[in-house]
């Protein structure tokens, strides 16, 4: 686990060690551990070591092949990498060290792009061949590990963050406009753009080549791998489909036990991180866990069930783990926002400063922290979403219904008065297009239920995991702390996409039903159908946690900031966008925005999630702009 970046003059100018020195130190917090820069010509690659496998100076990086034809900085864990070495060793292959990082750089060379499909991990690539002169970069098929990409006039360069690129002299750093729009429409970016005009991020499943041999080099991409979720064409039983579940569930787990430091894992008080820390305690004894928990005093409503504290001791008392706590109080999202805003870059989905502060928590134990991210995507964690656009004429009505939906800030009739500053530079960006090209290279043939339930699975793995896994990199890194997730095994994700819909959502039949005869009423009705998600892992999970965890409604991990903004903040608030000329005036109409502010102050209507997106982007415009 560590920090990436590199830079190439493509008119031949050498590369100056001391910019390059600069580049990386920027990224310095995601590798405390040790640092590395190698420069040949027009080529430089820069390095900062988080020492997890092999500690010792044999994992150094950039790390040159036996050959010296190749130059590897890489940031991640390959789960599988002692097989892949097994495999390279029987061709021929000598290591000097016991890092996967070796087994990656052989197995490009070995192997090729063919490489990537095989590796079951987590991972950011930069790959230079002096001989080919060419640059090949991949991330891995979930996009758990970020890598951005830049090009001003005849430079390119490349980081595991946006600072890496922005720390060159001379960097010119505009507004992304488009970019900005995509976000205060889903509160995401679904496309490969940024904040920044010039900075792009590439796609999961994607690896790109740099060809310096060609008259004007351009970066060419290639996706390698895309989810399927789709219905087996032969079922097994529904215990076969639970007992080979288990199975790979803790195969997963298992697999990504592997360190050479101290290992620990989050742990909320719901199922997933529970049982992910259940089957760790078993090989892992006396590990440790950690959960940030909530002041309620000032707490009303729903927010009231948001601390999840006392389930979390109590599993942690069933499992025998050495646990810590702390307790995050409306203050602390004020105190933070400035750094907050430095390491996440741009703000992606929902409130990302609880997950801040636990990875500041379990940084001060561990090294390696294990979460339960995508759990809730491959098993249907989300069931009340999908729902709602299950029944459709076809296609381009379920596109309709779903993109509704996911407007989580500004709908669109109120976005041109909302951006009306900047309208003439955004008016022709059509968000659902974005919306609809997400499933470009997905099926439009659907015919049931079952189709939609599948495609919109698809979509929040390509698009909400996606953010959740951007911000957990970020959040993490910024305390030196590797985050595994082990519900992104190769295996058991192949699992989850030909999982039949019916083991993960019990109330597909009723719903249809309360959908086709009672369009718009008994929203009670509907409410209490749509809360069966993940029925086949909450199933298999009672082998591992106690059955009130895994019976559970789903609750996701977020502040009572409806709450606090309207009351403990509620000064921090208008301070920071109603008392003064903020930084985002100077791109959204101040009344237009202050107008949605008051609504929620004077508690007409909860608007959360675009007050922290105005206070986040807000500060970043602060940081970067």
């Amino acid at each position: 686990m560590c920090g990436i970046t590199g830079l190439i003059h493509l008119d031949g100018a050498p590369v100056s060690p001391v910019v390059l020195r600069h580049m990386t130190d920027a990224i310095a917090h995601r590798g405390p551990d040790g640092e590395g820069q190698w420069v040949e010509g027009n080529v430089g690659l820069g390095h900062r070591r988080l020492a997890i496998i092999d500690l010792s100076p044999a994992g150094h990086q950039p790390m040159l092949s036996s050959s010296h034809r190749y130059v590897l900085v890489y940031n991640g864990e390959v789960y599988n990498y002692q097989e892949l070495r097994g495999e390279l060793e029987a061709e021929g292959y000598v290591f000097r060290s016991r890092t996967d990082s070796e087994v990656v750089l052989n197995a490009l060379v070995a192997w090729g792009v063919n490489a990537l499909k095989r590796f079951n991990g987590m991972f950011a690539i930069a790959l230079w061949d002096k001989r080919e002169q060419t640059l090949l970069l991949a991330r891995d098929r979930y996009g758990i590990k970020p890598l951005y990409y830049s090009q001003q006039g005849n430079t390119f360069a490349f980081g595991s963050e946006q600072k890496a690129i922005t720390a060159m002299p001379g960097f010119r750093r505009s507004l992304d406009k488009p970019a900005l729009l995509e976000y205060f429409t889903f509160q995401n970016i679904f496309t490969d753009r940024t904040l920044l005009e010039d900075v792009k991020l590439l796609p999961a499943g994607y690896h790109a080549l740099l060809d310096l041999k060609q008259k004007t080099p351009a970066l060419q991409q290639t996706q390698y791998w895309d989810y399927d979720f789709r219905e087996p064409s032969e079922r097994a039983s529904d215990e076969e489909y639970r007992e080979e579940l288990d199975r790979l569930f803790r195969q997963a787990v298992n697999r990504q036990l592997v360190t050479d430091v101290e290992l620990g894992s989050y742990l909320s008080g719901g199922m997933d991180s529970g049982s992910i820390t259940a089957v760790a305690a078993q090989s892992y004894p006396y590990m440790k866990t950690f959960t940030c928990g909530f002041d309620l005093n000032s707490a009303s409503g729903i927010e009231l069930a948001y601390d999840e504290r006392t389930k979390a001791e109590y599993m942690s008392y069933h499992f025998k783990t050495e646990h810590y706590e702390m307790v995050l109080k409306a203050g602390d999202m004020e105190r933070v926002l400035p750094k907050l805003a430095w390491h996440l870059e741009e703000p992606r989905v929902g409130q990302s400063y609880p997950n801040y502060y636990a990875a500041q928590l379990a940084s001060r134990f561990v090294k390696v922290v294990m979460s339960g991210a995508g759990g809730d995507e491959l098993f249907g964690g989300y069931p009340w979403r999908y729902y709602r656009a299950v029944v459709n004429d076809d296609f381009e009505h379920y596109i309709d219904k779903y993109y509704l939906f996911w407007q989580r800030l500004i709908p669109n009739s109120q976005i041109r008065q909302v951006f009306a500053p900047i309208w003439n530079d955004v008016k022709d960006v059509w968000t659902r297009d974005i919306f609809r090209d997400v499933f470009k290279h997905h099926s439009e043939q659907l015919y049931t239920p079952e189709d939609y339930i599948n495609h919109s699975l698809y979509f929040e793995a390509k698009t909400f995991l996606h953010g959740l896994l951007v911000v957990e990199d970020k959040l993490s890194m910024a305390h030196g702390l590797e985050s595994r997730v082990p519900f992104l095994d190769n295996d058991l994700v192949d699992f989850a996409m030909r999982c039949p819909v019916h083991l993960k959502l019990n109330n597909l039949a009723d719903v249809v039903r309360i959908n086709e005869n009672e369009p718009g009423k008994k929203t009670s009705k509907y409410f209490e159908k749509t809360r069966d998600g993940k029925q086949i892992l909450r199933d298999v999970m009672e082998r591992h946690i106690p059955g009130d965890i895994t019976k559970a409604e789903k609750q996701g991990f977020s502040a009572p900031d409806a709450s606090w903004f309207k009351g403990e903040s509620i000064d921090f608030v208008r301070r920071r966008l109603l008392e003064r000329d903020a930084p985002i005036y100077s791109f959204l109409d101040r009344t237009s925005v202050s107008k949605l502010v008051n609504e929620h102050l004077v508690g007409e209507k909860n608007h959360r999630l675009l007050i922290w997106s105005l206070l986040n982007v807000d500060q970043y415009s602060e940081e970067f702009l």
